[in-house]
């Protein structure tokens, strides 16, 4: 029995959305430059648009945003570069402390352990080496993975230098492209998917601003709790891993590697040669640790979940949902994507009732 014509239409669409998801997915490894720069091209937008309304053109403008975003990085980094000088000259202060320790309890520990004197006696050392080759020699598999995590790495810096140029072209043609993508609409569905749209642009500037909330409220409490664990560059650290809260787990990667280097240049290796020197870190783990929890338990659903209507064990559950199916790009969109599900399923309920 033949399909109506409505119904038709709904089965292309359904099969439509069902390959256009498969190929996200497919596609998601190379996704990353493109969805930033995407973002920010939105976020963006509305300056290139006012600049444009001065009467300054289009491209000019474009050219003027990406020149305030380039400062922006550079003052940050100008910003953040006294403490990376700070922590080499600490660094370089604590060498002599560092092989005092090495050699007063690291070494007496490996002897201990293993029966190997290696600050008088050479040959226990290579006869150690012999007879644990079978172990050493399993080490060989990890080299095509470390091989795999630099091609990686030259990929993700490849990556960084694409997003300012897909993000010019996105903001100089921003008005055409919507044009485009919207003309590929049936015209029946047009104006009913235009609503949409802007009521899914309107939950994507909530989402925008309970985000901004997030990173106020994370640089608060990193720059507050690392200054109570007694850490010299407390503000820097923890305004930059409350800055990079906005990606995923960027801020607490980046906030444990400078803060852990920040305290060892700073605390050192304790004056006591049986002391373990990492003690002297585990608080500031902890506030990472904690902070980590926070925001993405509580802070985050709720100053973020609240504003674009997403129940906070609904944004947890987008979170880790999305990150299961599309790894690191699919933690990006998730809540935008959640919203924008809320939104259509709305107009959806209000059309079936």
């Amino acid at each position: 029995m033949p399909f109506s014509p409505a119904a038709n239409r709904a089965l292309l669409t359904l099969l439509a959305t069902l390959t256009g998801g498969y190929v996200f997915y497919l596609l998601t490894p190379i996704l990353m430059p493109f969805l930033v720069a995407a973002a920010l091209a939105y976020l963006c937008n509305p300056l290139v648009d006012r600049l444009q309304r001065r009467g300054v053109g289009r491209a000019l403008a474009t050219a003027l945003v990406l020149l305030g975003l380039v400062l922006l990085f550079l003052l940050v980094a100008a910003v953040m570069a006294p403490l990376f000088q700070a922590q080499a000259r600490l660094l370089m202060q604590q060498v002599p402390r560092v092989a005092e320790w090495g050699s007063q309890t690291l070494l007496p520990w490996f002897s201990a352990n293993f029966g190997v004197d290696l600050m008088n006696d050479q040959s226990d050392l290579l006869a150690w080496l012999k007879s644990h080759t079978s172990e050493l020699s399993q080490l060989t598999r990890y080299l095509p993975k470390l091989t795999d995590s630099g091609l990686a790495l030259l990929g993700f810096f490849a990556n960084l230098l694409l997003i300012p140029v897909v993000l010019f072209y996105l903001l100089r043609d921003w008005h055409g492209v919507i044009q485009h993508l919207a003309g590929w609409i049936p015209a029946p569905l047009r104006q009913k998917s235009e609503a949409i749209a802007g009521e899914v642009d309107r939950v994507l500037s909530e989402f925008v601003r309970g985000q901004i909330m997030v990173i106020l409220v994370m640089c608060v409490f990193y720059s507050v709790a690392l200054w109570l664990a007694g850490l010299h560059y407390a503000l820097a650290v923890g305004l930059l891993a409350g800055i990079l809260v906005f990606v995923p787990y960027m801020g607490v990667v980046v906030g444990v590697l400078l803060g852990s280097l920040a305290g060892w240049a700073q605390f050192g290796v304790n004056a006591n040669p049986e002391a373990n020197p990492l003690a002297a870190l585990i608080p500031i783990w902890a506030v990472f640790g904690i902070g980590q929890l926070l925001e993405g338990m509580a802070i985050t659903p709720w100053l973020v979940g609240e504003r674009v209507g997403l129940h906070p064990v609904a944004v947890i559950f987008a979170l880790m949902a999305f990150g299961q199916l599309f790894g690191f790009v699919g933690v990006l969109l998730a809540i935008p994507a959640a919203a924008a599900s809320l939104v259509a399923l709305r107009h959806l309920k209000a059309q079936l009732d």
